[in-house]
């Protein structure tokens, strides 16, 4: 007897795409009963039930009331809710000195950030130590056993090559691998690690609750302690053919902006940290004891310059320098310009932008502030993580089996 056209597997195969859709509700939408799950899911209530069962058996839901507790209206049922504190993650950004990190569930569900500043030894120390200790800040700060944790998304700055697995164009990071930099430290830390450039993962939170949710293409210019750029091009990083795209503060100074600094050889020293604090000095903006401001007293005293001062103006022909190449290679329908010097300029700074832009180049992208100012690296790769988190998830409904999760013969009599 011939069996073509037919699907060996499909009623299991079902039967998981079920189970997949179910619980993927029940993390989206909050605790559901079982009537609501087959309303939503266009499946009979038997058929609900047995989701319930096999869901319960693998440990991804648990009762948690009944409708009547969780102020429902009717005859009392049982609420059912998805299992979040049992396969945790934490987002850890990694800067030149500054360290955050934070707890990640299925859910996306918001959770403290620990904040740590390291000395010269920590900074010198090896990724896989930079990183344990990350987690175990995000998982104190979050009250939560850091044995839970199975991913880790780092952002740091450098570019990443996925393909090779290695760090590229990058000044700092002493104590890091440069090569299988993601497999070195998830055999370190026995957990999945997954390592991406900082203003990539800016980028990623942008495009999912900031500025880049509306823009068909729009690019991160990502000014800290160095430069960067990502490009969002229809939803998708274009990280280039070793992940290197975006990495424009290595080009030369153009011609016509030596005279902003005869000293600057590269894009990025127009924007730097001395070049701020030089800046700053020669437009009176001092520490708050009147000395000398270096860069991090600087940034908190930007949000408070309108967009006319002498000083924002000056930042923003030296950022519209950074900007041009960009445009001119991208040309984005957006630009949003980020990082710390970014989130501390504001619109004012992204006006004065737009103003050199437009009197000096033929482009008329709209240039804005962060939609995503607070720590967006982290949100960037929250958003990862929710992904990393809900893949294990699935994968252990793939491994239902009938004969696992039937209850036994004997217990049913």
């Amino acid at each position: 007897m011939t069996t073509r056209g037919r699907t060996p597997g499909q009623p299991a195969l079902l039967r998981v795409l079920n189970d997949r859709a179910a619980l993927g509700m029940l993390l989206d939408d909050g605790p559901m009963t079982r009537n609501e799950i087959a309303q939503r899911t266009g499946l009979s209530k038997p058929t609900a039930a047995e989701i319930i069962r096999r869901l319960e058996a693998t440990g991804l839901i648990r009762e948690a009331g009944t409708d009547t507790q969780t102020g429902r209206r009717g005859p009392s049922a049982v609420v059912y809710e998805a299992i979040t504190d049992r396969d945790l993650a934490v987002a850890v950004d990694v800067q030149l000195v500054d360290v955050r990190s934070t707890v990640v569930d299925a859910t996306g569900r918001s959770y403290p950030v620990a904040e740590h500043r390291m000395d010269d030894d920590e900074v010198r120390a090896a990724g896989e130590d930079i990183v344990a200790a990350a987690v175990r800040r995000a998982a104190a700060a979050a009250g939560v056993d850091a044995d839970l944790v199975t991913a880790v998304a780092v952002g740091v700055q450098a570019s990443v090559d996925h393909a090779t697995d290695t760090l590229i164009f990058t000044d700092g990071l002493p104590g890091w691998p440069r090569d299988q930099v993601a497999a070195t430290l998830s055999g370190a830390l026995g957990v999945q690690v997954v390592i991406e450039n900082d203003a990539n993962l800016a980028a990623i939170a942008e495009r999912n609750m900031g500025a880049g949710r509306t823009p068909s293409s729009f690019a991160v210019l990502w000014m800290a302690e160095g430069l960067g750029m990502a490009l969002d091009l229809d939803g998708r990083l274009h990280a280039g053919a070793s992940g290197a795209a975006g990495e424009i503060g290595y080009l030369s100074v153009p011609a016509d902006a030596l005279p902003l600094d005869p000293t600057a050889t590269i894009v990025a020293d127009l924007i730097s940290e001395t070049a701020i604090t030089r800046l700053a000095a020669d437009h009176g903006i001092t520490a708050p004891d009147g000395t000398a401001a270096d860069w991090r007293q600087v940034l908190p005293q930007l949000p408070g310059l309108p967009a006319q001062h002498p000083f924002t103006t000056a930042l923003g022909e030296r950022v519209g320098h950074n900007v041009l190449p960009v445009l001119a290679v991208a040309d984005p329908e957006t630009v949003v310009l980020h990082g710390p010097t970014g989130i501390a300029g504001g619109p004012a700074l992204a006006a004065a932008v737009t103003a050199w832009l437009r009197t000096r180049s033929r482009w008329s992208t709209a240039v804005v502030a962060p939609g995503v100012p607070d720590t967006p690296v982290l949100h960037g790769a929250r958003h990862v993580l929710i992904d990393v988190v809900r893949t294990a998830l699935a994968g252990r409904l793939d491994r239902i089996s009938d004969d696992a999760s039937e209850p036994d013969p004997a217990q049913r009599a």
